[in-house]
C-alpha cells in the first residue's frame, strides 16, 4: 500500500483503488467469485425457495468490548437469513469509506469480517467500496446483503404465532448495548460487558430440527426484546407474556441499566434469538438451545395468549403484571 491511511483516490476507480481491493479487501476473503474482480458474483444455488436480506451498520465507537462493526455486520446479515428457517450461503458487503481511516483499522475489521463469515460458514462473494471527503463517514458504514436457502416445507412468519405457544429467548439481553454504550461514554462498571454479536445460524438450524413445529424466529436487536415481542403481537393478533423472573439478565447488565435510566427489555442485542414454538415441542427447543453454539443462557420467558390483541406483558417479581412498551423514539444511537 502507498499510504497508511484511506485518501480520496483509493475511490478514484484508478490504481490506488485497485490496490486497495486487490491487497485489502481480495486478501482477507478470498473467495474464488470474489477475486474474479467482475461486476456480478455468478454462484451455484441449491433448487428451490430462497432467503434474502440486507442490512446498513453505522455503530460507534467502531470497535467495542466483544467485537467490531465487521464481526457485527457479518453475525448480523448471517441472523436475519436464519430467521428464515434459511441455511445462509452468500454475503455480499458494501463500504463507506471516510479520507483518513486508518488502513490498519480497515484490516482488522475486514479479518473480523473474515473471521466470522467462516464461522458461519458463508461466503462472502462480491462487494464495493466508496471514498467520502474527511467528516462525513464516520471512519467506515458497511452494508451487507445476506442469501440463504430454504428447506421444503418451512415458512416461517412472525405472523404464526398461536395462543399457547411458548417464547424462548436463546441467551442473556442488553449486553451488547451496554458494551457499546460503556465505550462510547468511558464508563466503567467494576467488570467486563462484552458484545454478544454472534452468528447464530446453527442454534436456530438445531432448534429446528428438535422442534419442526416452530412458529417463528426474530432477532431482538435496535429497540430490545420489547420491539420484537410487541411486532410478534401485532403481526399475530396475540397477546404474550413473559416473567420477570425467567428472564436471563446479567447482574452487571442490570445493574448499568439501573444507573443510565435505560429499560433492559429495550437495549439492542446483536447474538440472541427468540423463538415462538408449540407448547409441546418447547423443552425440545430449549434442550436444543442450550446445546447449541450461544445458547447456554437459554430460557423459556413467556407464554402466547388470546387475551388482548398485540400488547405484551411482564408478569413482575412482586405478582403484578406491567405492560412492555415498545422503545420510542432512540435510546441508544449509533448501536448497529
Amino acid at each position: 500500500m502507498r499510504s497508511d491511511r484511506v485518501l480520496l483516490a483509493h475511490g478514484s476507480g484508478g490504481t490506488m483503488m485497485r490496490e486497495l481491493i486487490e491487497e485489502v479487501f481480495v486478501a482477507r476473503f478470498g473467495d474464488d467469485a470474489l477475486k474474479r474482480m467482475d461486476d456480478a458474483a455468478s454462484l451455484d444455488i441449491p433448487a428451490g425457495r430462497i432467503a434474502l436480506s440486507t442490512d446498513t451498520y453505522v455503530v460507534t465507537p467502531l470497535f467495542f468490548p466483544g467485537g467490531d462493526i465487521g464481526h457485527l455486520a457479518v453475525a448480523g446479515t448471517v441472523n436475519d437469513v436464519a430467521t428464515a428457517g434459511a441455511t445462509p450461503l452468500f454475503l455480499t458487503v458494501g463500504f463507506v469509506l471516510e479520507e483518513g481511516l486508518p488502513i490498519a483499522d480497515l484490516r482488522r475489521i475486514l479479518d473480523s469480517m473474515a473471521d466470522v463469515a467462516a464461522e458461519a460458514g458463508v461466503r462472502i462473494v462480491t462487494g464495493d467500496t466508496k471514498v467520502v471527503e474527511r467528516g462525513h463517514g464516520d471512519g467506515i458504514y458497511i452494508n451487507t446483503a445476506g442469501v440463504g436457502v430454504l428447506p421444503d416445507g418451512v415458512d416461517l412468519s412472525g405472523s404464526h404465532c398461536k395462543p399457547g405457544d411458548k417464547v424462548l429467548l436463546s441467551g442473556t439481553l442488553g449486553d451488547h448495548g451496554i458494551a457499546v454504550m460503556s465505550t462510547r461514554e468511558g464508563l466503567s462498571f467494576g467488570t467486563d460487558i462484552v458484545s454478544d454479536a454472534a452468528p447464530l445460524n446453527r442454534l436456530v438450524a438445531a432448534v429446528l430440527e428438535a422442534a419442526p413445529g416452530v412458529r417463528c424466529f426474530r432477532d431482538p436487536t435496535r429497540g430490545g426484546l420489547a420491539s420484537c415481542l410487541n411486532e410478534l403481537a401485532g403481526a399475530s393478533g396475540v397477546s404474550i407474556t413473559v416473567t420477570e423472573d425467567d428472564m436471563p439478565v446479567r447482574e452487571q447488565v442490570r445493574g448499568a441499566c439501573e444507573m443510565l435510566g435505560y429499560d433492559v427489555y429495550q437495549v439492542a442485542n446483536e447474538g440472541k434469538m427468540v423463538a415462538v414454538v408449540p407448547a409441546q415441542q418447547a423443552d425440545a427447543a430449549l434442550a436444543a438451545m442450550l446445546t447449541a453454539p450461544y445458547g447456554e443462557d437459554a430460557a423459556i420467558i413467556g407464554d402466547v395468549t388470546d387475551g388482548h390483541a398485540g400488547r405484551v406483558y411482564v408478569a413482575t417479581s412482586f405478582g403484578a403484571r406491567r405492560v412492555m412498551d415498545m422503545l420510542v423514539g432512540e435510546q441508544l444511537p449509533r448501536i448497529c
